[in-house]
C-alpha cells in the first residue's frame, strides 16, 4: 500500500515539498491499513466461545476506527489549508494583476503609438463614412417612402376611379337588365294576352260550331218529328182513305154503312 500512495501522490503532479507534506501525513495510515488487512485474515470466528479473537476483532476495529476518523480529519484540514492558500494566491495574483495591466496597457500605447493613431484614424474614417452612408441610406429610406407613399395613393386613387367606372357600369348593366326584363315580361305579357285571345277566339269558334252542330242537330230532331208526323198523319190519311172506300153512303139520309163483301 505504500507503493500505491507514491503512485497516487506521483500521478497528481505536485511540487516535492507538497508531495513530502502528503507522504508524511498518510503513510503511516496505509501501514496500518496493510497491518490489519492481513490481520483480519487471520481472524475467521465461528463459534461463540472463540471471545480472544472477537476482542482482537474489537480492537482492530477501534484502532481502525480511530484511524479513519484521524484521517478525515487530516483531509480537512489539509483541504482548508489548500483551500486559504488557493485563496491567498488568488488574491495576491489579481492585485498583482491589477496593478500590472494599467501600466502594460499604457507601455503598449506607447509602443504602438503610431500603429494605434493609423487605426483611431481609420476607425474615425471609417465612423463618419458609416455616419455618411447611414445618413445617405436613411435620405434614401426617406425618399423611397415618400415615393411609395406617392405611388400607394395614386394607386388609391386610380382604385376608387375604377371603383366608381365599375359601380356606374353595374348601375348601367343592372338598369339595362331591369329594362331588358321588364321589356321581356311586357313581351311575354303581350304573347300571353294574344295566345289568351286566340284561346278565347278559338274556344268561341269551337262553341259556335257546337251551337251551330247543336242547332242543327236540334233542326234535324225537329224536323225529324215533323216527318214523323207527317208520315203517320199520312198514315192515317191513308187508314181513313181506305176506310171510307169500304163504306156505303145511304142516299136518302146520308149515312155510312160498312161495305159488306
Amino acid at each position: 500500500m505504500g507503493q500505491e500512495l507514491s503512485v497516487l501522490i506521483k500521478d497528481a503532479g505536485l511540487e516535492p515539498e507538497k508531495e513530502k507534506a502528503l507522504t508524511e501525513n498518510f503513510q503511516a495510515c496505509f501501514a496500518l491499513a496493510a497491518e490489519w488487512e492481513e490481520k483480519a485474515k487471520t481472524i475467521v470466528v465461528t463459534d461463540a466461545s472463540q471471545t480472544t479473537d472477537m476482542k482482537i476483532a474489537r480492537l482492530g476495529r477501534l484502532a481502525l476506527r480511530e484511524k479513519r476518523i484521524d484521517i478525515e480529519k487530516t483531509r480537512k484540514r489539509l483541504k482548508e489549508q489548500s483551500l486559504r492558500e488557493g485563496k491567498a494566491i488568488d488574491a495576491i495574483a489579481n492585485t498583482l494583476k491589477r496593478l500590472i495591466e494599467p501600466i502594460e496597457e499604457y507601455l503598449d500605447q506607447q509602443e504602438h503609438y503610431v500603429e494605434l493613431k493609423a487605426a483611431k484614424e481609420a476607425a474615425e474614417k471609417a465612423e463618419r463614412e458609416k455616419k455618411e452612408a447611414e445618413a445617405k441610406a436613411e435620405e434614401e429610406r426617406i425618399a423611397r417612402e415618400a415615393a411609395e407613399r406617392e405611388e400607394r395613393e395614386r394607386i388609391r386613387i386610380e382604385n376608387e376611379r375604377l371603383r366608381k367606372e365599375k359601380e356606374e357600369a353595374d348601375r348601367l348593366r343592372q338598369e339595362a337588365e331591369k329594362k331588358a326584363a321588364d321589356e321581356k315580361r311586357a313581351a311575354d305579357e303581350k304573347v300571353r294576352q294574344e295566345q289568351l285571345k286566340t284561346q278565347q277566339a278559338e274556344e268561341a269558334k269551337r262553341k259556335a260550331e257546337a251551337d251551330r252542330k247543336a242547332a242543327i242537330e236540334r233542326t234535324r230532331i225537329i224536323q225529324e218529328r215533323k216527318n214523323q208526323e207527317v208520315r203517320e198523319v199520312r198514315k192515317e190519311n191513308i187508314q181513313l182513305h181506305k176506310k171510307i172506300e169500304n163504306l156505303i153512303r145511304c142516299p136518302k139520309c146520308g149515312h155510312e154503312f160498312p161495305l159488306q163483301k
